[in-house]
């Protein structure tokens, strides 16, 4: 049985595709080698494959860190105090204090962690496109949320809550040109009266989105959609409450990395907010690029080929069995979920007799069977 079909056939056939891959026929008899996911390849093929994701990456991180230490874009206004000495905007008047989480290690555990995972999961996965999809797909959401949100902060920023305490504004220095000494009453200023350090401005004055945030849901929830379709917690089985834990346990941990922001004063709620959607967008859409579902069970643990569409039919590929779990049929040639899905409930695996649960078959009543009383429980 196969979903997704169209339902009026092409014009014209594309060439045919073996099972390894090698892509064969066409007008001009081109001959385009690929490779297949249920074997691993050399250095030299895997290089063939991802050599312009390499070099997008470098490309990007090389973009994201210089606009991460370009001097901030816009020249924000901002009032310091009224004419009897009270603090104008508190909110950004807090101490300086020392970071709970460091964007260092924040960038660290959003990257090891999931990738320390996914190695993990080849106990019983198994599968060298696995893990390269995999790390490839954390590498995609990690790097660009990271460029998107260095863009973001140097265009767009804000003022974090210590912002007055780095600033250390002298209003002697406002000589009444530009913007120093404007707006209703003339009490608003720019960075011009500041006598900090140069460098603790700048960051203070590029609050939104939060950095650890945007980094932390990138790597986590992207090993969340993992989890949840290796451990195959959604799908078409009743799973193991650990299951459930595990797969949300990253998640736990973006929110306590963007959430202590918010206690040590370096980030206002909204930033963290910005930092987790950008993040969250990011981790879905890598993981789409690299995986065949993100929502649908049947597919949504099976690595994607790069040069062969996949075709979405239930039971086929070299890594439909490419799950961790071996509840309910997973991992097996012909699972449950080939077995529900084509409407058949008893297949034959190449071993052996194969029942669509384990090792037994399920007994079911014909449909319209009388039942007695003692039968309704």
């Amino acid at each position: 049985m196969r979903f997704f079909r169209n339902n009026a056939e092409p014009a014209h056939r594309e060439p045919k595709t073996s099972r390894f891959g090698r892509r064969s026929g066409g007008s001009h008899g081109h001959h385009v080698e690929q490779y297949t996911m249920g074997k691993r390849p050399t250095f030299g093929q895997w290089l063939k494959h991802t050599w312009l994701d390499l070099i997008t990456m470098v490309v990007m991180g090389a973009i994201g860190l210089g606009v991460y230490f370009a001097r901030p874009a816009p020249s924000r206004s901002f009032p310091v105090t009224f004419s009897d000495g009270e603090i104008v905007w508190p909110e950004y008047g807090y101490p300086m204090r020392d970071e709970i989480v460091p964007i260092w290690l924040a960038a660290f555990l959003a990257s090891v962690i999931p990738i320390f995972i996914v190695l993990c999961m080849q106990i019983r996965v198994r599968s060298f496109w696995d893990v390269n999809n995999a790390v490839m797909g954390i590498l995609y959401s990690l790097i660009t949320a990271a460029v998107f949100q260095v863009f973001v902060k140097w265009l767009i920023g804000g003022f974090r809550p210590h912002f007055l305490t780095v600033c250390k504004p002298d209003l002697s220095l406002s000589d009444g040109t530009g913007y120093n000494g404007q707006g209703f009453t003339g009490i608003y200023f720019t960075r011009d009266i500041c006598t900090g350090d140069e460098d603790e401005i700048n960051d203070a004055l590029e609050s939104m989105p939060s950095g650890h945030t945007t980094a932390a849901f990138a790597g986590f929830i992207y090993l969340y959609l993992y989890l949840n379709a290796k451990l195959k917690v959604f799908s078409n089985y009743h799973p193991s409450m650990w299951k459930l834990v595990a797969t949300y346990a990253p998640v736990l941990g973006a929110v306590l990395i963007g959430g202590a922001l918010t206690i040590d004063k370096y980030h206002h709620w909204y930033d963290v907010a910005a930092g987790a959607i950008i993040g969250t967008v990011m981790a879905f859409s890598s993981y789409r690029m690299t995986y065949a579902a993100i929502w649908d069970w049947r597919f949504n643990h099976i690595p994607l080929h790069r040069g062969i569409a996949f075709n979405y039919a239930v039971g086929e590929g070299d890594l439909y069995d490419a799950v961790f779990t071996r509840k309910a049929g997973w991992g097996t040639m012909l699972s449950a979920a080939a077995a529900t899905a084509t409407g058949h409930h008893l297949k034959v695996h190449p071993d052996g007799p194969y029942h669509g649960h384990g090792d037994s078959a399920m007994p079911r009543r014909p449909v319209g069977t009388a039942r007695g009383p003692e039968d309704i429980v």
